[in-house]
Order: C-alpha cells, then structure tokens, then sequence
C-alpha cells in the first residue's frame, strides 16, 4: 500500500505537478528564460568566476536566448507547448545567473512583462541570497499578492569546507536569514542542493537535508552534480580526479534524503540534464528519465516514500503491509486513542481485529473512532493487555498481526503508562497466538522515566528469545530517548525489513 498522498501519478514524493493541479486545476509549465542578468559572484561584487560548476551560461542551458527579447523567448516555447497541451497554463522562470541581481526598475520592467502574456499565471525567480535587498523584497511582496511567486535559492551544501571549494561566496547564516525574510512576507521559497560535490560523503548530504527540514521552505531541486566543460569545475576534476557518484549511489542517496523530508516539501527536480555535448561526468545524467524510473523503483523495493522516517509509526505501517492480508485476524494491543485500531481494521476488510486497552477512555474513544468510520469489523476489551491468552485462547496459532505501541494514553494522564512487567507478559503470551508467518510490532517510548525502564527489560528479554525467534529494531534517528521500533517474528524471509 502506498500511503504517500501528494501526487497524481504514483510517485512517493510530493511532484509540482500535484502541486500545480491542485491550485490552478490545469496543466501548468515553467518557460525558462534569460533575462540578460549577472551575478555578484562573476563580475566582482562578492567574487570573481562565478561557482565553480556554472556554465557561462549562467546554470541556464534550457533558458531562452538572451539576444532575444522576453516575449519572443516565451512564446517560441509556448508555440511548442500548445500544440500539445493547449489549454495550459504557465510559469515564467527567469533561471540564468542571478535574477533579482539589478535595479528595481529593471526588475519590474522584466517581471511585469511575461505578467502580461496571456494564461501566465505566475513567476520563478532564480538567485541567491545575498542579491535580494529590502527594497526589492518589498516589491516581490507586493507581486506576490498579484501572481504565484517562487523564490529560489542556491543554497548548494550547508558546508562550510565545501562552500569555499565551490566558490559560492555567501555564507549558511545569510542564505538561512533570508529564507526567514521571504517566509514572512509568505513568499514561497524552493532551495536548490547538489548531490556529489567534491570530497561530500554520503551523511554530509542528508546534513544539507536535515538542515533545510528546519526551514520553512516550501519545495527543493535535487541536482547531481555536472561536470561541465570549460569550467573550474573540469579543471579541478581532471587535476584531482575526485569521485564522482555513480547512478546507483546518486539513486540512493536521493531515496535517503527524500525519506527524512517533510512531505509537506514540494519537489521540484530530483535529477539534472545537462546538455550532452557541453558534459563530461556523469555520462549517466543524460538518460534523465532512467534516473526517474530507477529513484521510483528504489521507493518502491523498500516500500517506503517522502518523510517515510520521520515517524517510527511508518515502519510498523510498512510492516503490516508486508504481514497483513485482507482476510487476516489481527491484534492491537494498546488501543490508546484507537488510530492503530482503526489502521488495522481498514488493512482486514475480511478479518477482524481485537483491540485491548486497561483504560476506559481508551476503549470509548477507539469505539467511537471505528464507529465513525463505519468500522464493524472489531472487538474491544477493556483489559489489561497482560490478559491476551486469556481472553483469545480460542486463536493459538492464528493471529498474523500484534501491535503494541507503549507508554501513556496521547492527551491523557502521563502517570498512567505501560510498565515492563505486564508488557513483557502480554509479549510471552502473544507469541502462542501468532501464526507461522505473524508478527509482533512494539513502538517503544523511552522518553520517560517507565518508558526507559520498559525498554531495557525489554531488550534482556528479548535477549533471551533471539535464538528462537527474528528480532530486529527501527531507529529514525540517533537521540538514545527518541521512540523506536521492534518486531519480532518467526518468518525470517520478509524482505526489506
């Protein structure tokens, strides 16, 4: 099952085109173009060269001419465009060099121009964060509030090593500063990263990720790096040979970095294409739609999608979906405000689920959750889940599914929580009503005093079974207090766990 909801064409990750189909309910493009701007890191003002990787293009080899005029740049993409898909709608995207990079009255005359072309029904503005004065941000307010406006910046890495190699010349304090400025003017902000810049390892570029999670950002651009000819970049490549990623390593990480990003973030670009005769690494880039297909099916073989791990509650989703079966008896054993009951309901149209909990309030709030789901397929007991051969001896051997998330009652009394004793009682006894290929998923709380008392008498339990039993554990991050997952099972040959 794929849970991930932001999209249209069965993605796991949030695509502009969802995003576009659900503000203008029409098919929208971005029409690159040139607006003949510079950039404070080419001719001086902060730097000379530009980044090292930018073309003298301007990172724009898809945008118009620049000897053209904006109008005839637009419309000899859009006569494209229309023969195809003639009733849509478009996106100006000024993308070479530094776009708010000039006078204001320059700016306005560029900006309003493409405004006025017929069925334009907003503006992308590609620059950096240091070219974005107070008196231009005021005017982009004030256009917002007439057009769909993004901003996109080049933040690149959030290293401060890499960022000299590179030549970025602005600094992480700057770029973040500025994304705070835009956002509270509710200016939408799209940040740009780059995978396999020289010397990055692997958990350097989830840090870039981790880092624009905190902002508040509204889409990201994933590039892999190009090595581009006649730049810095060429040479730096041909004297020191770093490495570069392979497409394997590029589809990897890109799947890793999307499965810690909100979902909420919208992605705009999850690969570049260079132009073929202006690269010379990766060869792999220019097949783009390969690099797609391969991230999808990368989602697709470990099942999960975009913000997959920023809730331990989506590995026992994933887990259940690997166990469960339609006509399936299965078990929570902690109803608390009934979600998981209710999961597990919808997961067994043809079965059925029982649902335990010691607490009243516990058992009338699940109830009343199935119920206005039109949930029938259940059965509560208001009883401790230390109690569950007793009260289903009837089912040894035939349940496919156990879930325990432990702790206390979410919004209820934090003084009345799940203890080690009776957890690990319940655990012993569901372990006889699991069938040859069930499960048992617990989400451990050890946030809190009990909850890390349960989880270390837990673990020496558990400890005592590993030889009979496959246990394994889920961890979305390093903070030793954070929630985390253990399933236990007899099946050893679920993939992908």
């Amino acid at each position: 099952m794929n849970y991930f909801k932001y999209t249209l064409d069965n993605k796991r990750y949030h695509t502009l085109n969802y995003e576009y189909k659900k503000i203008f309910n029409s098919k929208v493009f971005k029409v690159s173009l040139n607006g003949g701007f510079t950039c404070p890191n080419i001719d001086g003002k902060f730097g000379y060269g530009g980044c090292i990787y930018c073309s003298k293009n301007g990172s724009g080899e898809f945008a118009g001419d620049k000897e053209k005029d904006l109008i005839t740049q637009f419309n000899e993409v859009k006569t494209v465009l229309e023969k195809k898909w003639p009733n849509s709608k478009y996106i100006a995207y000024f993308q070479a060099n530094t776009n708010t990079y000039a006078q204001i009255d320059v700016l306005k005359e560029k900006y309003e121009t493409v405004l006025k072309l017929d069925n334009v029904v907003g503006l992308s503005i590609s620059t950096r964060p240091d070219s974005i004065s107070d008196e231009v941000l005021d005017y982009l307010e004030e256009l917002n509030t007439r057009t769909y406006l993004t901003v996109e910046l080049g933040l690149q890495t959030i290293h401060e090593k890499t960022s000299k190699l590179i030549n970025r010349c602005h600094t992480l304090e700057c770029f973040d500063e500025m994304v705070r400025k835009l956002h509270k003017r509710k200016i939408r902000v799209v940040v740009h990263i780059i995978n396999g810049l020289p010397y990055e390892t692997k958990e350097m570029m989830l840090e870039t990720v981790r880092h624009i999670n905190k902002l508040p950002i509204d889409g990201v651009k994933i590039h892999m790096l190009h090595i581009l000819k006649d730049t810095p970049l060429e040479m730096l490549y041909k004297k020191e040979r770093f490495h570069v990623l392979t497409k394997e390593e590029y589809v990897n990480i890109v799947c890793d970095q999307l499965e810690i990003l909100k979902d909420t973030i919208v992605i705009n670009r999850i690969t570049g294409d260079p132009k073929s005769e202006d690269l010379v690494e990766p060869n792999w880039l220019t097949k783009k739609f390969g690099v797609l297909n391969d991230i999808d099916k990368e989602l697709e073989r470990r099942n999960t999608y975009q913000g997959f791990k920023i809730s331990v509650l989506n590995k026992v989703r994933q887990l259940a979906d690997y166990v469960v079966k339609p006509n399936d008896i299965v078990i929570d054993a902690t109803c608390g405000n009934g979600k998981d009951t209710l999961f597990l309901s919808k997961l067994v149209p043809n079965g059925h689920v029982f649902g335990f909990d010691i607490q009243d309030i516990a058992i009338s709030n699940t109830k009343n959750l199935l119920d206005e789901n039109n949930i029938n397929n259940y059965t509560l007991f208001n009883f401790s889940h230390d109690l569950i051969l007793e009260k289903l001896n009837d089912y040894q051997g035939k349940i496919s599914f156990i879930v325990y998330n432990l702790g206390y009652l979410p919004n209820g009394n934090e003084n009345i929580t799940t203890h080690y004793e009776s957890t690990i009682s319940s655990i012993k006894q569901s372990l006889k009503l699991l069938n040859k290929k069930g499960m048992i998923v617990i989400t451990v709380y050890p946030g809190h005093n009990e909850g890390k008392k349960e989880s270390v008498k837990l673990k020496e339990f558990l400890n005592t079974i590993k030889d009979k039993y496959n246990i394994g554990e889920f961890h979305n991050t390093n903070k030793n207090d954070s929630p985390y997952v253990i399933y236990i099972n007899n099946y050893r040959k679920i993939k992908n766990l």
